[in-house]
């Protein structure tokens, strides 16, 4: 049995990474948190082990303590902080006597240099994995795509907060990047964490761990929607000249988030991501993937999420 210690286990995935190790394993699970959290701990029925990420000798005295073999990162790397705290604890790991296997906060898709170019929070993610390079641990980099809870929201169970990318189904409006007509990989967060839970069991690790809950175009995916809440929705296309200018259509659910995310920075994610899905960054090849290795884990269909969330 393995002793895992999931980083940032009390956020958006990290938390349904927890609950599918406890549901799918028999590993012992901890969770590194900034901070304690003694009803969130006997709610999980998982300790929480407070957890100072500055210090490299702290943090590998922490997993030695414990025993940890395994990390399973969830941490929201999104500025310098939070990547320092993850490359520093992926020293640490290093350092462990006990610590043999990491899986870094990757989450997304197979990203590069250009991809880092266009949005510097990418940076951090190719940080951890040239800091992995240089270190003795077995790791591997989990790409799901675009997470579909987002779609399926407030019904469907997730952690994560709404975010209206490309289809506004409160509204029946569409903004769709370039022609619509490319493959997306979208996965829900609770199939991502059986497959990281499923990963823990494993002799050996890819170097990428590919997951492919569902593969649409945004045009498949508006007819979903579409025939999910029985009216036609209100769409418009952004071209690559659009795209490029790095500016989308404003869709009505997006005023909601301009308190939180300035409408500024709201657009430019949006065209980021748009631009990244009509180039095809988000359209993976099949011939080896988790779920050929994990063939008895079902994966939500866009389909269902989309009806789970809002047929009458």
């Amino acid at each position: 049995m393995a002793i895992i210690a999931v980083a940032g286990g009390t956020g958006k995935l990290g938390r349904a990474i927890v609950e599918a190790l406890k549901a799918t394993t028999s590993h012992t699970i901890y969770i590194l948190a900034r901070k304690e959290n003694q009803d969130l701990s006997e709610e999980l029925g998982v300790p929480i082990v407070p957890t100072q990420y500055s210090n490299v000798e702290s943090l590998a005295k922490l997993l030695e303590e414990n025993k940890i073999d395994t990390i399973v990162s969830a941490m929201t790397v999104v500025d310098d902080d939070t990547s320092s705290s993850q490359l520093n604890l992926i020293a640490a790991a290093d350092q462990s006597l006990s610590t043999k296997r990491f899986i870094p906060s990757e989450y997304g898709i197979a990203y590069t240099e250009e991809h880092a170019a266009l949005f510097p929070i990418v940076k951090g993610k190719l940080a951890a994995v040239q800091k992995l390079q240089s270190t003795t641990l077995e790791y591997t980099l989990v790409s799901n795509g675009f997470f579909m809870d987002y779609y399926g929201l407030p019904r469907v169970k997730s952690y994560l907060q709404p975010f209206v990318f490309a289809l506004d189904m409160a509204h029946n409006a569409a903004a769709i990047p370039g022609s619509g007509n490319t493959p997306v990989v979208f996965t829900h967060t609770f199939d991502v964490a059986k497959f990281v839970a499923a990963l823990i069991s494993q002799a050996d690790w890819p170097k990428r761990s590919v997951i492919i809950g569902d593969k649409k175009t945004w045009n498949e995916a508006l007819s979903i929607a579409e025939e999910t809440k029985g009216t036609k929705f209100n769409v418009t296309y952004d071209d690559h000249e659009r795209l490029g200018s790095l500016t989308v259509t404003e869709l009505p659910s997006h005023s909601a988030i301009y308190p939180f995310l300035p409408k500024e920075k709201l657009q430019y994610i949006l065209a980021v991501f748009g631009r990244w899905t009509a180039a095809g960054d988000f359209d993976f090849p099949e011939n080896d993937t988790l779920n050929s290795r994990f063939p008895d884990i079902e994966t939500r269909t866009l389909r269902q999420v989309i009806e789970q969330g809002w047929k009458a």
